[in-house]
């Protein structure tokens, strides 16, 4: 059998083992078999949605020292948008009668950009205002930052901030859940913050300014709600620290708290 012969042979057994060529009609296409006629329409999945979470919100009672008023904390944040871009809203402050500031209240508004799988790019603005014997400061910072679940479902959020003087800062905050049963949840909690300049107002030293290591141990009575208690370690370092020291507050707490968590 000559090679020609043998082409002619091998296209005409392929040709009755494979099916029809698709004709790039619809109608061809459905006649085939996928997609079946009956399918529902392709879900347009472009809308906008909204979200809340109060991840921290918690009363702190004291125990002994000096004053007899309790403290407490937040921090929030939310979203509205799409997939792809985001504006984002964040609160975070404390009433913390030994420590930093009386009150010290921090809220963002920012921008967010899908830019891989679970990360966002964030850019915007905050106001920071701090509270201490009866004085008041407040400032306004750039922020740009990331969101992002890493590997292991550690949830982070470092954040570079510049403020209207040209003072640089930055805030690394790191959160993960641990599953102890289906709805008793432990959420280690870490967050720190450092900064370039000296900014005496604001009782913030250069290097790294403080720490705060927490655990928060909460019953989920719904995914969407659920109360919590923990301990939480606070702390400044190196030239912050001094500077809480001249303010008459203590550079260093350990306090017990108790707080709800919830989301919608």
């Amino acid at each position: 059998m000559s090679l020609y012969s043998v082409a002619s042979h091998v296209t005409g057994v392929l040709a009755q083992a494979l099916p029809p060529a698709h004709t790039g009609t619809p109608e061809a296409h459905i006649s085939q078999g996928s997609p079946k006629p009956d399918w529902p329409s392709p879900v347009m999945d472009e809308e906008n949605h909204s979200f809340f979470l109060a991840d921290v919100l918690e009363y702190r009672p004291k125990f002994g020292g000096n004053g007899s008023d309790d403290d407490y904390r937040w921090d929030i944040e939310g979203w509205y948008g799409g997939d792809y871009n985001r504006i984002w809203f964040k609160s975070e402050g404390q009433r913390d009668t030994a420590f930093k500031a009386d009150y010290d209240i921090d809220s963002q508004l920012l921008f967010g950009h899908f830019i891989q799988q679970y990360y966002d790019f964030q850019v915007g603005g905050r106001v920071e205002t701090q509270s201490y014997r009866g004085r008041n400061v407040t400032r306004g910072l750039a922020v740009i930052g990331l969101q992002g679940l890493v590997p292991y479902n550690y949830e982070l959020q470092p954040a570079l901030f510049i403020s209207q003087h040209g003072d640089l800062s930055a805030r690394l905050t790191a959160t993960k859940d641990l599953s102890l049963t289906q709805r008793l949840i432990l959420q280690p909690r870490f967050e720190t913050n450092a900064a370039i300049q000296r900014v005496r107002k604001f009782t913030t030293g250069s290097g790294l300014n403080n720490l705060e290591l927490g655990f928060r141990l909460r019953y989920e009575i719904r995914r969407e709600f659920a109360p919590y208690v923990g301990i939480s370690l606070d702390k400044s370092f190196g030239d912050t620290a001094s500077l809480v020291r001249q303010e008459g507050g203590n550079p260093s707490q350990i306090r017990f708290v108790v707080g709800i968590r919830a989301w919608f």
